[in-house]
């Protein structure tokens, strides 16, 4: 590979974090500078929305952050209700405040997935319930970043 293609390259790639919204807590997670893994990061608290989201743009400014994959809640048959909404308007609030590309992407199961996988691992309920939501905004980060790694090939 030249040094040209490889600059090509760096300059295709996104910088991606992944989030799970919730009026509690909101999971967070960012991509690897080569867009392969997913790292969970702390939680934020999500009572205060503006700035939580403003958390979120200073996370973008400081990592280079080019797109936030937003979780959406559907029902089990796909539908959309309250919840779904409330990412929506989220998700129109962080685009403007942090300038970033916004994607919605369907979290049916990332919250659960999240939980097994904890347990899993051994942790117990307080430590779990403190850490499934960014467990949760890394695992649907990951599926986005399989997904793109896969459209690539």
């Amino acid at each position: 590979m030249s040094l040209a293609s490889i600059g090509r390259a760096k300059r295709l790639l996104v910088r991606a974090a992944g989030i799970d919204y919730g009026s509690v807590r909101v999971g967070v997670a960012v991509a690897d500078e080569l867009g392969l893994l997913a790292h969970p990061r702390s939680c934020l608290s999500g009572r205060n929305p503006g700035r939580m989201v403003d958390a979120l743009a200073d996370l973008a400014r400081e990592e280079g952050i080019d797109l936030f994959v937003v979780g959406l809640p559907r029902t089990l048959d796909g539908r959309e209700g309250t919840s779904a909404r409330r990412v929506r308007k989220f998700a129109a609030l962080l685009r403007a405040r942090s300038g970033c590309r916004v994607l919605l992407f369907d979290e049916r199961w990332s919250t659960k997935d999240a939980h097994a996988r904890l347990m899993q691992a051994g942790h117990r309920s307080p430590e779990r319930r403190a850490r499934v939501d960014s467990a949760a905004a890394a695992l649907l980060l990951q599926a986005y970043l399989d997904g793109t790694a896969r459209e690539a090939t």
